[in-house]
This record gives structure tokens, C-alpha cells and sequence, in this order.
């Protein structure tokens, strides 16, 4: 007989235990029993990603509920609204105000509870601060040659010690660094692909390695893993077929997460980078440049690869082939400003 366990529901719960409401703790147990079969597949529903966002979400509201002794669920109207505008009034964006929503749904939804976001006086909150704050999005800062080649020169190739009896080894952190700067920008891939990259994702070809995406933004189910390329570089110093051999040798690393943190005392840890790292590591590797590297982050090796392959006579259709792209109108948006100056009249005016 199948042992049945009590499951907490993967309601994102928060790091931190605020006073409760007297009748509606925070933390949410579900009144089924799920086999552990059945847990597992639960838990491996969502993207880890958007649990974790999730979480974090519902930290917030059920906080913000707490501290005013509103009920976080079954929430009501007056407690959303409540809620939407005490962040409209923080200044949080309204991509991440949605976020939120989605949070609040997902908890409710897994209660078999009605959502509560979708009432009219919700939506009429909602729709009203959308249309107050919704602000363009900001893209990213593309970065690709030639800023990109002083940005790869600029990464450290030795560590030295101040003991002496410690000889000059090789620096682990700045070979990781040029490996993941141009394999993101040779591949295309999003900051959560390339921390989610393992070793066995590749896959050695005549003309340089193949990745394996088994899980990405539009095929978060992975029901259709996505191969990318990554060529052979002409120059040997930026060749990334060279560099990420370079950095799984050095670093020893032959199985499990391809881009990892290093410690102080230059060892690889066993664990990978998380997003945010990608994105911290892209900046830091501009700020060696003397570069600021305000409005840069780790999409900018995506949006540097579109614009610079474009520039260099790319048609959308090879540009996509190696993003995933699914809407040329959506790759279009990383060169328009590029393109704006081609073939315009204003460029042509003698002034």
C-alpha cells in the first residue's frame, strides 16, 4: 500500500515568520494528502524560477496583510486594492506589481479558491494603475565589439599570492568570466539558461559543441529541448569552444553545473552561479574597463549578439535560428535604433 504523507502545498511561503493573523496563519497547509509521487511532480510543475518569485511575492502580501490584520486568504477586494495601491504608492514597476497578482492567484488557485483579482473592483484598480504607471520598457545596453573585446581582455588570467610560498596559479574566476561572456554572447542565451547550463548539455561537433536547452521561457514544460551552436572562433583568444575548455580544465570540472562561483582561496564551489550572479559578473566585467556599466546587464550578451550579427548583414531569419526567437517583431526591437539610422533622409540632409 502507497504511504500518503501530508504535503504542504507549493504555496510560496515566507523566509520569515511575521506575527500571524489570529485565524489565518501564513503558513498554508492543504487539506490533501498527496503520495510522494505525486509531491514530486507537484513540486517540478512550475519553473524553479517563478517559485521562487513566487515565494517572495507572497512574502510580501502576506506581510503587508499581517501588519494590518487583513485576511491573505481568502483575501478579499477591499484587502487587493488596498495592497495595489500601497505599491503603485512604493513606485514598484507594473511588471512587477503583476507579479504579485500572479502570486496571489497561484495561492488561491491551489486552495480551489476563486481568484480574487479578477473582481471588477480589482480589475478597475488595476487597470487605472496600469495606465498611470506603465512606463517603456528599458532595454538593456547591447554588448558586443569592440567594447566586448576589452571587456574580455580585461579579465584576470593569473591570481598571485602574497605568500610566497604560494606560487601564481591561474585565475580561476576571470577564465570562468571569459568563458560565460562569450558563450552568452555566442549563443544567445538568457541569463537563466546559461546558469542552468551543465556540462552534459554539450555536445562536442566538427565545427565546435551543440547545447542542449531542455527548458527555457517558451518551453518551460520541456517538451521540445532547443539545440544552439557555438562555433569555432577564428581568433584563439576569442574563441569560446577555447575558453570554456580552458575553464572546465583548469577548474577541474567534469560533471554538473558548467558556470560556478569561485572562492576566495580560487576553488571552484560545487554549486552553479544563480541568475543574478550572471547579471552581477556582466557588470563587474564592463566596470575592469573603466566602462560604467549602468544600463548593462546579463541580456545585453543577447541583445549584443541581435544588433551586432544584424550590422554584420544577418538576416532575421539566421538571427533567430540561434536566439529561438518565435516573432520577428520581437527581434526587431533589439536593432531599431541601429536601423533607424540606416537608409533615413536625416542622415542625408548636409547639415
Amino acid at each position: 500500500m502507497t504511504e500518503r504523507v501530508p504535503r504542504l502545498v507549493p504555496v510560496p511561503t515566507p523566509d520569515r515568520t511575521p506575527a500571524p493573523a489570529p485565524t489565518h496563519p501564513v503558513t498554508v497547509v492543504s487539506d490533501q494528502t498527496l503520495t510522494p509521487d505525486e509531491a514530486r511532480y507537484v513540486d517540478a510543475a512550475r519553473a524553479a524560477n517563478t517559485v521562487r518569485g513566487y515565494r517572495a511575492d507572497w512574502t510580501d502580501f502576506t506581510t503587508w496583510c499581517t501588519e494590518r490584520g487583513h485576511a491573505p486568504l481568502p483575501a478579499d477586494p477591499a484587502t487587493l486594492t488596498g495592497y495595489l495601491t500601497h505599491l503603485a504608492a512604493r513606485g514598484l514597476k507594473v511588471g512587477t506589481i503583476s507579479r504579485r497578482l500572479s502570486a496571489i492567484t497561484f495561492a488561491h488557485t491551489v486552495h480551489d479558491l476563486p481568484d480574487p483579482t479578477a473582481g471588477a473592483r480589482v480589475l478597475a484598480v488595476w487597470e487605472g494603475i496600469r495606465r498611470t504607471h506603465t512606463t517603456p520598457p528599458v532595454q538593456a545596453l547591447p554588448l558586443m565589439p569592440p567594447l566586448l573585446y576589452d571587456v574580455l581582455d580585461a579579465c584576470p588570467a593569473t591570481r598571485a599570492w602574497a605568500s610566497p610560498t604560494r606560487d601564481p596559479e591561474p585565475d580561476l574566476a576571470g577564465l570562468r568570466d571569459r568563458a560565460l561572456l562569450l558563450t552568452g554572447f555566442v549563443t544567445a542565451l538568457r541569463r537563466s539558461e546559461l546558469a542552468a547550463l551543465d556540462v552534459d548539455h554539450l555536445a562536442e561537433h566538427p565545427r565546435g559543441l551543440v547545447a542542449t536547452i531542455s527548458r527555457s521561457k517558451t518551453n518551460q514544460a520541456g517538451t521540445q529541448p532547443e539545440l544552439v551552436v557555438i562555433p569555432h572562433g577564428v581568433n584563439p583568444q576569442r574563441c569560446p569552444v577555447t575558453t570554456l575548455n580552458t575553464w572546465l580544465t583548469a577548474a577541474a570540472i567534469t560533471d554538473g553545473p558548467l558556470f560556478r562561483p569561485v572562492s576566495k582561496s580560487n576553488r571552484p564551489l560545487p554549486r552553479r552561479l544563480n541568475t543574478e550572479s550572471v547579471n552581477t559578473l556582466v557588470r563587474n566585467a564592463i566596470h575592469r574597463t573603466g566602462t560604467d556599466p549602468t544600463g548593462y546587464s546579463a541580456h545585453s550578451l543577447r541583445a549584443g549578439f541581435v544588433t551586432h550579427a544584424y550590422l554584420r548583414g544577418a538576416t532575421d531569419r539566421a538571427i533567430a535560428h540561434q536566439t529561438r526567437h518565435r516573432s520577428l517583431a520581437t527581434l526587431g526591437g533589439y536593432v531599431r535604433i541601429h536601423a533607424a539610422w540606416e537608409d533615413n533622409a536625416a542622415t542625408q540632409l548636409g547639415l
